[in-house]
């Protein structure tokens, strides 16, 4: 779990975009016309940070990073496929104390 609040993580993902463009020699105009993001949605982002799902897609495609996106967010591999397999888990661990001296 990250400790970190939703505005600080909301305002990384926008710096870390802007950077991108920026280390890419984009402009705002240029990122908008490659990406297909209108330009006041853009704006908007960079300076509030609000776009949709989709625009925010639009831009990780020409900007890079939707690959790792998808590889972050993919599901872990559930240990336990239901509450009896947890449930005998618990039951098969041995308490191990240490002697008493």
């Amino acid at each position: 779990m990250l400790f970190i609040s939703l505005s600080k993580v909301q305002k990384k993902l926008v710096d870390n975009i802007r950077e991108r463009r920026l280390q890419m020699n984009l402009t705002q105009e240029g990122l908008a016309e490659r990406s297909g993001v209108p330009l006041p949605t853009l704006r908007k982002f960079e300076q509030r940070g609000l776009i949709s799902l989709e625009s925010f897609l639009k831009l990780l495609s020409v900007l890079g990073g939707l690959q790792e996106m998808l590889d972050a967010l993919k599901p872990q591999e559930q240990r336990f496929k239901s509450i009896d397999d947890v449930l005998k888990t618990e039951e098969k661990s041995i308490k191990k104390r240490g002697s008493r001296k």
